[in-house]
């Protein structure tokens, strides 16, 4: 069996008082897009810090292609690739000059260089605009140049810091072709997200809040075991209204309004579909319908963050 490109034990990062990652430990097989998930703040960026080798974990281990994250720092830089999502390329160069001053950095070799070039413009997109300036691309084809310089010398591991943040949906489904495509060239694709939809074709997916390893699984299986109740959607009159109502109800464990309707999750022990239906009515909301659904992962995300929060807040009033 093939080491997995990434793994890590009870990783834990401390900044002074503050722990910003928490005894994590998970593993990334070779050859797969994971998706690391989580809101501002949740640890994402000091994770994926430590396992490039930029900051030194407080505990815990890691090794990322075999290289120990606290002693093996610069052997992992050479090994990877990076794309943070502000865009880092050199603005006043063109298209074509950025992409060689990365050849350079990483060594390609001289002979090969011009020929891996071709097919970096090629596979972005970028045929006929090599001579423009990077600075006045769109945001969309300013990210596709920045993932070719980031895969210039052909790692087999590239990390993705919200690579598509602000990026056009147009622009995003090319981009996650081409990523697509690099995994089933057997590059390991680490990438942090905020839009949820690019997590359901990962093939596994972590949920990090408050610097806690929340969940860690397939989205499927997410999708199937994420949710601790039943998840309901009720369309009704005053939708707003509805859900600060709902917030107050004894067996309602989630509610997030999704549109004109409004998902809620319920302890099936102590509420139902008429239960639930009966009290909205009893509090002068007209009903609608009020039926059963699948989770999506949106929902298994909004349900652990309340949960994880709950918890939270529950530890500290009991001290």
């Amino acid at each position: 069996m093939n080491e997995p490109a990434i793994a890590v034990r009870e990783l834990t990062k401390r900044f002074g008082d503050l722990v910003a990652v928490d005894r994590v430990s998970f593993e990334v097989r070779t050859g797969e897009v994971f998706a690391f998930l989580g809101p501002n703040g949740s640890g994402k960026s000091t994770t994926i810090r430590m396992l490039c080798g930029i900051v030194v974990p407080s505990a815990g281990s890691g090794h990322v292609l075999g290289f120990d994250i606290a002693t093996q720092g610069e052997g992992i830089k050479q090994h990877i690739g990076y794309m943070s999502q502000k865009f880092a390329l050199y603005e006043d160069l063109t298209v074509r000059e950025n992409l060689e001053f990365y050849a350079g950095v990483y060594q390609v070799p001289a002979r090969l260089r011009q020929q891996r070039l071709a097919a970096l413009i090629e596979m972005a997109g970028l045929t006929g605009r090599e001579s423009q300036l990077a600075g006045t691309l769109s945001g969309g084809w300013k990210q596709r140049l920045a993932l070719g310089c980031a895969i210039v010398h052909e790692p087999p591991l590239l990390f993705l810091d919200e690579p598509t943040a602000g990026v056009d949906p147009v622009s995003r489904r090319r981009f996650w072709t081409m990523i697509y495509g690099l995994a089933r060239e057997g590059v390991t694709v680490f990438v942090t997200t905020h839009y949820l939809d690019e997590a359901e074709h990962a093939n596994h997916v972590a949920l990090i809040h408050d610097g806690v390893l929340r969940a860690l699984a397939s989205p499927a299986e997410l999708r199937r075991s994420g949710l601790d109740g039943q998840l309901l959607s009720v369309t009704c009159e005053q939708p707003m209204h509805a859900v600060t109502l709902l917030e107050t109800v004894r067996g309602v464990k989630d509610v997030a309004l999704y549109g004109t309707s409004i998902h809620v999750v319920i302890d099936s022990d102590e509420q139902s579909i008429a239960s639930l239906a009966a009290w909205l009515a009893g509090a002068g909301v007209a009903v609608h319908e009020i039926v059963p659904i699948s989770p999506s992962l949106e929902d298994v995300f909004i349900s652990l963050i309340g949960s994880a929060a709950r918890s939270r807040d529950g530890h500290d009033q009991s001290r």
